[in-house]
């Protein structure tokens, strides 16, 4: 399919512009108009473009993508490294930050819902990313702690008390530790993320909110690989998602 077709379509399905975001969502590199092979990933790492050129790939879909808010502008070092190979190749690169991870369809957050069993039941925070919901039976902290590790294949980090009962969630992935006070507000049993931060463990601790930090990568693969699929099946284009391994 045509590139810009393409990118015409996300921008209006992820609705960019309803998002302040920190970086450009959308095309960010562009490369041959015609995509036919798309390689999706959660960043636009040098051995993600490595992959994509050994596929004869056309087109990179991310999560995490270049030119975030605050950073360095200047064309050297990494960045044009990767920037490089990628006009060189000829490869797209297509980033979508925080309307990958609201989409009620595609997204992170709903995504990583259906994996854990959570219910949704509505938005809060900054821009109505994170989400609230139930799980559909009431289980022990550590129970929930298993059913993370095991869907997730990484042992998330739990602070509060095992043996406690959980049912109400929060959650938000990748980094929105910065949530965890409108979750405790939300009155809930357990608020999950990617991240923790030293604060959070003592706002845990006082408020018998359970904090769960499931890491940041393997929180946000979903919503990226569900969007692939969905391209691929709407307009016959080979894809193909890589999940390359970060402890974080």
């Amino acid at each position: 399919m045509l590139q810009y077709n393409l990118e015409n379509y996300l921008n209006q399905l992820l609705e960019i512009s309803r998002f302040r975001d920190y970086c450009p969502n959308g095309l960010q590199v562009e490369g041959h108009k015609q995509i036919n092979t798309l390689i999706s990933g959660v960043t636009a790492s040098l051995e993600l473009i490595e992959v994509a050129i050994a596929s004869n790939a056309d087109g990179i879909l991310v999560h995490h993508g270049y030119f975030w808010k605050g950073e360095d502008p200047c064309i050297r070092g990494m960045k044009h490294q990767r920037l490089s190979l990628l006009l060189e190749h000829g490869i797209n690169l297509f980033a979508y930050h925080l309307p990958l991870d609201a989409h009620l369809e595609f997204g992170n957050n709903i995504q990583l819902a259906r994996r854990l069993g959570l219910q949704y039941d509505g938005l809060f925070g900054e821009q109505a990313i994170a989400m609230h919901g139930q799980l559909a039976n009431c289980m022990m902290l550590r129970d929930f702690g298993k059913v993370i590790a095991t869907a997730l294949n990484r042992e998330p980090l739990i602070i509060g008390d095992l043996s406690q009962k959980v049912q109400r969630i929060a959650w938000c992935t990748g980094a929105a530790q910065g949530c965890f006070e409108e979750a405790i507000h939300a009155q809930v049993d357990a608020f999950l993320t990617g991240e923790i931060s030293e604060q959070n463990v003592h706002m845990a601790r006082e408020s018998g909110v359970a904090f769960i930090a499931a890491g940041h990568h393997a929180t946000e693969r979903y919503g990226v690989q569900a969007l692939g699929m969905h391209i691929a099946e709407r307009f016959g284009i080979n894809h193909e998602f890589i999940d390359l391994m970060n402890p974080v």
